[in-house]
């Protein structure tokens, strides 16, 4: 895919830059710009970081804007777990023609879009978002990363291949208009039907099929021309900042915070923090029913790992780095 923080979001980043000043590790929010690819911003950051230990938890396209959730240091590690959570994204869908990806940079498949579009009722579009609605089949767009044999289908696609994937199971929990459709023109004086939408959606859904998948089911075709990712699992795009912003130290979100967003927490003692941290596992019957991983945290609020639980006993998945606090 510019960041939008109200007063007391930016009175909470700076008390978290403030006591966040040499700081090695941590989650960092960031507000990706158009034209950027993720692996643009994580370049950035690796230089503002001064270190190559960064990843990000989800691609975002070059087109696409919003939220980017990056991983410094040992924090790294925190990714696996946040590649699966729910996203939620403001995008706007056209129709009138469907495109060879599906979005606005791709090639019209019909030379003439469909001048009936501004025709479509809303109980129309309402019926058909709600079929793309809960647990659906879909068809990942031919331009994602999937990868088929071994390369990926966009650079297939690029290279002038045919390439038909397979439709796989994702959950769209919210598929809703923000506002009324809106009649626009372009310089040839076509017109179009634009819908401002909001969607909340599964790890692995693609808002480009979604505009897709709409435009078919009208019978008119559509595509996506904007998209903005503002939430991936508890981070906002409110709280993130922009990408060539200094002071990456200050900006980072402290492991166990970050953790505490994601998972249970338990609190250890300094001898418990000391033998997690050595390896050994920690009798607490007190932790059943807690949904693991846990994330375990010593009395200076530094995280220890996240741990698992085999009976009374809790034992460490992993384990982050003392000096990194």
């Amino acid at each position: 895919m510019t960041a939008s923080t109200d007063g007391p979001a930016e009175t909470g980043a700076t008390d978290r830059a403030g006591r966040g000043a040499g700081r090695t590790s941590g989650i960092l929010l960031v507000d990706k710009p158009g034209g950027w690819t993720s692996h643009d911003v994580v370049a950035k950051t690796r230089r503002l970081a001064e270190t190559r230990k960064v990843g990000h938890a989800g691609t975002l396209d070059p087109m696409a804007t919003g939220l980017l959730v990056l991983g410094v240091g040992s924090s790294t590690r925190l990714l696996t777990y946040l590649v699966g959570a729910d996203k939620e994204y403001t995008a706007t869908i056209r129709l009138g023609a469907a495109t060879t990806t599906d979005d606005a940079e791709g090639e019209f498949l019909d030379p003439e879009p469909d001048q009936g579009t501004p025709l479509v009722t809303r109980d129309a579009i309402d019926e058909a978002m709600h079929a793309l609605t809960g647990q659906i089949e879909q068809v990942p767009s031919s331009v994602s990363a999937i990868k088929v044999d071994g390369k990926r289908a966009y650079a297939r696609v690029r290279s002038g291949e045919d390439v038909q994937l397979h439709a796989r199971p994702v959950t769209v929990h919210t598929f809703e208009l923000l506002g009324e459709p809106r009649i626009e023109d372009d310089e040839s004086g076509t017109l179009w039907l634009d819908l401002d939408v909001r969607v909340v959606c599964s790890s692995g859904t693609y808002i480009r099929a979604l505009a897709r998948d709409l435009g078919r089911a009208l019978q008119i075709g559509g595509h996506l021309t904007a998209l903005r990712r503002i939430r991936v699992g508890p981070f906002h795009i409110d709280d993130a900042h922009e990408v060539e912003a200094p002071d990456v130290p200050g900006r980072l979100i402290e492991p166990a915070d970050a953790a505490g967003r994601l998972f249970p927490v338990v609190q250890l003692t300094e001898s418990e923090s000391i033998d997690l941290g050595h390896g050994k596992r920690l009798s607490r019957p007190d932790l059943a029913g807690l949904t693991p991983p846990i994330a375990a945290v010593s009395p200076s609020g530094r995280l220890v790992g996240l741990v698992q639980l085999r009976g009374e006993s809790a034992r460490s998945l992993i384990n982050f780095p003392e000096d990194e606090s």
